[in-house]
């Protein structure tokens, strides 16, 4: 469940209220988690959802955490909010911006690149991953 816009103002930074509940973007290159390669699950930093593991990011050199392929169901939808349309990706549960998706990915892994803000994003190391109530992820890591 969402919290309240009250509640979202009181736990999140202002970033992350603005990239997550305004559809905002982080500077390119700020988020701690661009050049970050630990072992584990990133979640929606507003309803805990899991969204992507590390083992699908990359370095796409584009100044935002990349990865090629989401480990849960994320919405897509047109954004024409500049003068080209792209694709938005927002959290199933929460609703949360999350970034947009391109197709200039990896081939290899299907062409596809999520470029992801961090400040949407919080971060569950492998051997977290039970204690934090997602233990189903770990097989991603077997």
């Amino acid at each position: 469940m969402k919290p309240s816009e009250d509640e979202l103002r009181q736990k999140l930074t202002p970033l992350q209220f603005q990239v997550t509940q305004e559809s905002g973007t982080e500077q390119p290159f700020s988020s701690e988690y661009d050049a970050f390669d630990e072992e584990g699950i990133y979640v929606d930093i507003v309803g805990g959802e899991a969204l992507f593991s590390s083992k699908d990011k990359y370095d796409a050199g584009c100044g935002w955490p990349s990865f090629t392929k989401p480990i849960a169901t994320i919405k897509e939808l047109e954004d024409l909010s500049l003068s080209r349309a792209r694709v938005e990706v927002r959290s199933s549960a929460a609703d949360s911006h999350l970034g947009h998706v391109f197709n200039d990915g990896p081939e290899e892994f299907g062409g596809l690149r999520y470029c992801i803000n961090g400040a949407a994003l919080r971060f569950v190391p492998v051997s977290q991953l039970d204690q934090q109530g997602y233990g189903d992820y770990k097989i991603l890591f077997d």
